[in-house]
């Protein structure tokens, strides 16, 4: 029979046990960290009706969206969190308590062209809160709360919540006459840091927004200095724009309050270029990016939107949340080195019997479980040299050697795989030293 030649598809994320034991504990880390915080865990199926999908994207996402048939079913896959939510909200919302807090860590695809860092199957890291009729500022301070404690837990390094209120944006257009472009012009400030002034500028240009004001806008996000002196120089502007001066108040109550949940100032910074160029967000934005260099672009991102639901119910459902992209964030930790996989087993103690001892290597193994140390039996009839080049290669911390003497004295050789030390102990003294 002819062999196929085993492959995947580009833009598909595959691991070696190491590294998939490094993605694991990274997920665990930031779900217990959204359960700290009482968000309550959700899972929604992979599969969608495609006119749920449909409902609420624009054509460039619809093109993305793998589509497909399964009898008379118009069926697609999932190509991120939130539209499953608020299909989700809608179909429970009677059963649901507002404010509800959901988190959800799972894949989502999409059909782009690959690249290094993106990818068409990966897995998100969503957080939302959502309202029934309103929904306090309160939780857009929550929301950096949280992912402050999620990256200070996951030890990456430096970073910085970058923060903004596209109300301030859609306000300044206002001014300048420009308001119905709005959200193409948020588009453009939201590439700027990609494309740059000149070609920003050329596409506001292109919007057929006037050079000077065109210069105005650029000006404006590049504002600069502490939260207090960039929100001392918007209070000073002499805007009329209401929506403007709406933004200002609700940005300085959100890092008011956000500085009160405990984020340090070093990692909260109002950037008002940060514009997130989806049209659905109607208030506060987030970015949240690592200042080690080696890993490019924003790692985290979200805000606030009106009508999370609006596609799928007549009931305003307001909410505000954050996505980590997590498949995205751990190549690059990966590639760049910020992170190691070392350990391809999930074991901190490798049971090695000789070779008559496997009935007592049984009982060591069964007792060290039950005493809650994650062990792993090696099974195989070879030389004892083979079984410590095995130990080494998986990374066990630790290897607890049996022979006729332990077996005698209902003991075992615990070796140290990082010191070389070695000591005859108790299968009890064992786990309390593991």
């Amino acid at each position: 029979m002819a062999k196929v030649t085993p492959r995947i598809q580009a833009g598909f994320m595959e691991l070696l046990p190491a590294e998939q034991i490094l993605f694991n504990k990274m997920m665990k880390t930031i779900s217990e960290t959204f359960e700290e915080f009482g968000y309550a865990p959700l899972d929604t199926p992979l599969v969608e009706n495609a006119e749920v999908l449909f409902a609420q994207i624009g054509e460039d996402t619809k093109k993305e969206v793998y589509r497909f048939s399964k009898g008379d079913d118009d069926l697609g896959l999932r190509f991120d969190l939130t539209v499953p939510l608020a299909r989700y909200v809608a179909m429970y919302s009677n059963s649901l308590t507002f404010p509800f807090r959901r988190y959800q860590i799972g894949k989502a695809y999409r059909g782009e062209r690959p690249q290094k860092g993106r990818f068409r199957e990966f897995y998100q890291a969503d957080i939302d809160i959502v309202g029934s009729g309103s929904l306090s500022l309160v939780n857009d301070a929550e929301v950096p709360a949280v992912i402050n404690r999620v990256f200070e837990k996951l030890q990456l390094g430096d970073f910085v919540i970058k923060i903004s209120n596209r109300k301030i944006l859609s306000g300044l257009m206002e001014e300048y006459g420009v308001g119905e472009k709005k959200d193409e012009v948020l588009r453009v400030v939201d590439k700027l840091e990609k494309v740059g002034e000149e070609t920003a500028k050329q596409m506001l240009i292109d919007l057929e927004i006037k050079v000077g004001e065109a210069e105005k806008i650029l000006e404006f996000v590049k504002i600069s200095g502490s939260n207090a002196k960039i929100l001392e120089t918007l209070n000073k502007m002499e805007i009329e724009s209401e929506l403007f001066k709406i933004g200002v108040s609700e940005l300085t109550e959100v890092v008011e309050k956000a500085i009160k949940f405990g984020v340090s100032e070093k990692n909260l910074e109002i950037d008002l270029a940060i514009a997130r160029g989806l049209s659905y967000y109607t208030g506060t934005v987030y970015e949240t990016k690592l200042l080690d260099e080696r890993v490019k672009g924003s790692v985290c991102g979200g805000g606030r939107y009106d009508n999370l639901a609006e596609s799928f119910s007549n009931q305003s459902f307001p909410g505000v949340g954050v996505s980590i992209g997590l498949t995205r964030l751990f190549s690059q930790l990966l590639d760049a080195g910020v992170i190691k996989a070392t350990r391809a087993t999930t074991a901190k103690v490798l049971v090695v019997p000789m070779e008559a001892d496997m009935p007592f290597a049984l009982e060591v193994a069964g007792e060290l479980r039950e005493l809650g140390v994650p062990t792993e039996l090696y099974t195989e009839d070879d030389k004892f040299k083979k079984k410590l080049v095995y130990a080494n290669k998986i990374g066990v911390p630790y290897v607890a050697i049996i022979g006729e003497d332990e077996v005698a004295e209902k003991k075992v050789s615990l070796k140290n795989m990082t010191t070389g030390k070695q000591e005859l102990l108790e299968i009890k003294a064992v786990a309390e030293k593991i």
